[in-house]
């Protein structure tokens, strides 16, 4: 029997909790575990790190701590209550969306199956053998994109700091010119990959990898962190969703985007 791809989600927590999938299939992570110390879930603060930096990276301190520490096949991004599903999204949740119309949610909630039935959807929660099959017709794996009411670079501009995607231009017109084009066009547009998450070959992972945290460690160069406080504090984590939804635009890459399910009251320890 041939043996499959080494394949591992790493599903990243921000303080212990509840690990509600047993699958060998999902590593968690305690994310910026320099702060927390979780003697219960493994930490991004062993080997080559940024862990102490978690409260401006958020998920992308245990990213980076796969990125450095890890060589699987293929390597995947998600979160404590957030998993990718490739299984048909039950009739009476599709049918709840039509009420999302009339509420002014629909495209909020495009691409996202928000439940507290654990025990029901645990098992459409995407498992092995579904993951290698796509990523046999695939190159990558993404949520279905958020479709938002304003541009990009609107939104971004609304919920955060405007200063902020003019400091991103200037780095990729410096480092990266080739990419200003999709830049633009990103911005320009209303399409966003939420949430940090994707599944990827190890090339490809590492070549975005690369670019990625290039990218940021220039940007966090460039701002005063301490200007930013409470929920603007996490900046680096809006910066890289803004960043991911520009290099899949530029790759061109063959993906197919699955919906996500948010498990929305997961209770911890």
């Amino acid at each position: 029997m041939t043996k499959g791809p080494d394949i591992k989600i790493y599903s990243f927590y921000y303080k212990p909790g509840k690990i509600i999938i047993s699958d060998d299939l999902y590593q968690p992570i305690m994310a910026g575990n320099f702060n927390i110390n979780s003697q219960i879930i493994p930490g991004d603060d062993s080997g080559e790190n940024i862990s102490e930096k978690n409260p401006w990276f958020s998920e992308l301190t245990g990213i980076y701590w796969v990125w450095k520490n890890t060589c699987n096949d293929i390597i995947g991004s998600c979160h404590y209550r957030r998993y990718f599903t490739a299984k048909p999204e039950p009739l009476l949740y599709k049918l709840k969306r039509f009420l999302y119309y009339p509420i002014g949610i629909y495209n909020k909630r495009h691409g996202l199956i928000y439940t507290n039935k654990y025990d029901f959807f645990i098992p459409h929660v995407l498992n092995s053998d579904e993951a290698t099959r796509l990523l046999q017709g695939y190159d990558a794996i993404l949520p279905q994109a958020r479709k938002l009411k304003y541009t990009v670079e609107k939104h971004y501009q609304r919920y955060h700091t405007p200063a902020d995607l003019k400091i991103l231009k200037t780095i990729i017109a410096e480092k990266y010119p080739g990419f200003i084009e999709s830049f633009n066009s990103v911005m320009e547009g209303k399409i966003l990959y939420a949430n940090n998450m994707f599944i990827l070959k190890y090339d490809l992972f590492r070549e975005f990898m690369t670019w990625w945290f290039d990218i940021l460690f220039d940007f966090e160069c460039r701002i005063e962190l301490m200007n930013y406080n409470k929920y603007q504090k996490r900046v680096l984590g809006f910066i890289a969703e803004r960043l991911l939804t520009v290099w899949f635009n530029y790759k061109k890459l063959k993906c197919i985007e699955l919906q996500v399910i948010y498990f929305k009251k997961l209770k911890f320890q």
